[in-house]
């Protein structure tokens, strides 16, 4: 147990001091925020889930008409 929780701190340091780990793992942060946004729109309200669906489609029309 002990080796698996210095291994995981470990880890988590580098993590930190690197950069591009940090940025990664701030997209997935902001990524699964807007997939959690997504889903309550569509799940709570039907006014608003509405309107979204009526936007997509008349965005997808007018890229259609390209």
């Amino acid at each position: 147990m002990s080796k698996f929780y210095v291994s995981t701190m470990e880890s988590l340091k580098r993590l930190r001091a690197d950069k591009d780990g940090v940025v990664s793992f701030e997209y997935i942060i902001v990524a699964a925020c807007i997939v959690a946004v997504v889903i309550a729109v569509f799940k709570t309200d039907k006014s608003i889930s509405s309107a979204l669906a009526d936007g997509i489609t008349k965005i997808s029309s007018s890229f259609a008409g390209l």
